[in-house]
């Protein structure tokens, strides 16, 4: 199966990091919610999860692991919470966290655990959330005015439906998507795909592109997703850096779709529209439709020429994702 745009975000792991993505699964919580959670909860589950991002580099993942969960949703839907799927925690679970667009986001959910372990009323889905926004901040990114109190789903029987989220490139019959999920993405264009699968999320072409913009934060790795080289001469141990300046240590490896892939900026749209960009950065379908398309391309330019333009859209269409079909409970 191939895997999303948003599947294509990844971690700089150690050794040891990476055979915990493979070989463990993430630890299942019996607790029913809603949760009684605090706002020292929150605060203290931030402080956790700012020191697990900076120790780990693991930005990216989280970000993936936070779309992931959120990306199922169809708006559609108008059953009892939580049919419509979305950011409601349901990814920790079998069958969920094994479907083919979230390989390696056990480990992701691993990371995260003793997070939960302190701070047990705090949800899944919160601190998924929560780890995606702050990836995004602390790489140089715009504050997201994110809200918390959502409540977990609380066993498999209330996963997500595998097919919901978007492909990067097509299948050899030439097509994107495919008929499962909760209604066909399908496709014979990258564009329309797009649409197909955002569009049931209730998101439109302007919050389409500005989500894309993410590509500057991460790798994908061929050996995953079948995309990109095995590494290249941004991800094959040369210097990165984080936004604050200092040097990031990272397992080499996988392709980048910008050069300085650990800071948040408007540099995958620069790099899109450049012609001469470096040929081994990431230029997928999904990636070059944002400038061909009539109804993409004015978002795509507007990013381009103005990172704040792109941080303000950013922004709002990153706290709308991570909000579609939670349920909140009042947080103390």
């Amino acid at each position: 199966m191939k895997l999303s745009p948003l599947t294509l975000f990844v971690l700089a792991l150690t050794t040891s990091d990476v055979a915990a993505f493979v070989h463990n699964k993430p630890a299942i919580s019996s607790r029913v919610s809603p949760l009684q959670v605090t706002r020292a909860d929150l605060e203290g589950a931030q402080e956790m999860i700012d020191k697990i991002l900076l120790e780990r580099n693991c930005g990216p993942v989280m970000v993936r692991l936070a779309w992931h969960d959120a990306g199922t949703y169809d708006a559609s839907i108008k059953e009892e919470w939580p049919a419509a799927g979305g950011a409601v925690g349901s990814i920790r679970f079998e069958p969920e966290i094994n479907h083919g667009a979230n390989a390696g986001l056990a480990g992701a959910v691993k990371l995260l655990e003793p997070v939960k372990a302190a701070f047990p009323d705090v949800s899944y889905a919160d601190i998924f959330q929560m780890a995606s926004a702050r990836s995004i901040e602390l790489a140089g990114g715009p504050k997201i005015d994110m809200k918390y109190g959502r409540c977990d789903t609380t066993g498999p029987h209330q996963c997500s439906k595998e097919g919901n989220l978007p492909d990067a490139e097509p299948s050899p019959e030439g097509k994107y998507g495919g008929p499962g999920g909760t209604a066909s993405t399908e496709d014979k264009t990258p564009n329309g795909h797009l649409r197909k699968v955002f569009y049931r999320m209730g998101l439109n072409d302007e919050e389409i592109v500005a989500l894309s913009g993410a590509h500057t934060f991460g790798r994908a790795y061929k050996d995953r997703s079948g995309l990109g080289a095995t590494e290249t001469k941004f991800t094959n141990g040369s210097k990165q850096v984080r936004a604050d300046g200092t040097e990031a240590k990272y397992n080499p490896g996988g392709s980048s779709w910008t050069e300085r892939w650990l800071v948040f900026d408007n540099s995958y749209f620069t790099t899109m529209a450049d012609s001469k960009a470096d040929p081994e950065l990431l230029k997928l379908s999904t990636d070059k439709t944002l400038f061909d398309d009539d109804g993409f391309k004015p978002f795509a330019e507007k990013f381009r020429d103005s990172q704040d333009a792109f941080f303000e859209s950013y922004a709002k269409a990153h706290k709308k994702l991570s909000e579609l079909g939670s349920k909140f409970e009042p947080v103390e």
